[in-house]
């Protein structure tokens, strides 16, 4: 009975991860599908082996193994966010699915994911720094120049800036650019700069 109870609290808990919590924020209907997926299958295999004679640990580590294969050779790209949702399902699988002294252990512990997840990725959580990919129309090589014609560009303050390509030839310059903006100005930079989305930027 205590583990048909787990398992409703499982349930619960992966629902209002996805629903209550990813997509209203990211809006990705796919891995909706993939995080209740990897919940309910490694909830359904750690519970048939912790009843059959092969050792729980072992199990554990396959499933483990199986999840991290799927999110390292995945074919479209995952963002660092999404991967922590991966590894809540995950986690809410397998503490619906072991057996413990105490229900409310269990529980508390995926009250304690949630509310970590809730907290970690909530909107107003560091809402001033952005990071974004940018090319430039024109070679940069001097970096302190690089920055500061970047911090003109973006009316922000540049924090990082990773030179992903130069191209002397073309003249043009891929940059990886970490940066944050005053209040004012997060209603004008748009949603592209806090996803990370490659933007084309001219060389003043």
């Amino acid at each position: 009975m205590s583990q048909l109870v787990l398992f409703a609290i499982d349930i619960c808990a992966v629902v209002l991860l996805v629903f209550g919590l990813y997509f209203p924020r990211h809006r990705r209907r796919d891995l909706v599908v993939a995080y209740l997926g990897v919940n309910v299958g490694v909830l359904a295999v750690a519970s048939a082996l912790s009843a059959s004679n092969v050792g729980a640990g072992l199990g554990l580590g396959l499933a483990l193994f199986g999840v991290l294969s799927i999110i390292r050779l995945r074919s479209t790209e995952l963002d660092q966010h999404e991967v922590a949702y991966y590894f809540s399902a995950l986690a809410l699988g397998i503490l619906g699915a072991l057996s413990t002294t105490s229900i409310w252990l269990s529980a508390g512990l995926m009250a304690l994911i949630l509310v970590v997840m809730f907290s970690g990725d909530h909107p107003r959580l560091l809402r001033h720094y952005r990071h974004q990919i940018i090319v430039l129309d024109s070679a940069h090589t001097d970096q302190i120049a690089l920055i500061a014609h970047l911090e003109q560009l973006l009316g922000a303050r540049v924090h990082t800036v990773t030179v992903q390509r130069l191209d002397l030839v073309n003249e043009t310059t891929i940059v990886d650019v970490r940066f944050s903006v005053a209040g004012r100005r997060i209603a004008t930079t748009g949603a592209a700069a806090n996803t990370g989305a490659p933007a084309q930027a001219g060389a003043l």
